[in-house]
């Protein structure tokens, strides 16, 4: 982690003259890129913040060592579902979210539905127990 938020440190300090001369050869006529640029460096300072406050709280990861073995890095990362078609629905309900805002909200409407249903698919997927 410490290694990630040293990368996005480099970019926050990039982003800010990069965003800088940007508004001078544009001579502030043109905002969005901007407004972007200078959005773009506090995000990548935010996250390099979190991730510097969050790797001091944590072990060392084999990824900050650089004399570490590959083999450090091995062990269980969690559960992924194999084979799981909840996901793409999810990304489809989307897609009909972002449609909807540019084309009626109707669309929007079965978008929020699709999503909730998707949703909820994808977080029991694997339930097999009670509810109550």
């Amino acid at each position: 982690m410490r290694i990630t938020s040293g990368v996005l440190w480099m970019m926050a300090v990039f982003f800010i003259p990069t965003a800088t001369l940007y508004s001078l050869f544009t001579g502030w006529s043109e905002m969005v890129g901007t407004v972007t640029l200078f959005l773009l460096a506090g995000m990548s300072a935010m996250s390099a913040f979190y991730l510097r406050h969050a790797a001091s709280k944590l072990d060392p990861a084999p990824g900050d060592d650089p004399r570490a073995q590959i083999s450090q890095g091995a062990g269980d990362y969690g559960f992924f579902s194999p084979g799981s078609g909840w996901p793409v629905m999810l990304a489809f309900s989307g897609t009909l979210l972002f449609l909807g805002l540019a084309v009626g909200w109707w669309v929007f409407i079965i978008g929020v539905v699709l999503g909730a249903v998707s949703l909820l698919g994808w977080t029991f997927e694997y339930f097999r127990g009670d509810i109550f």
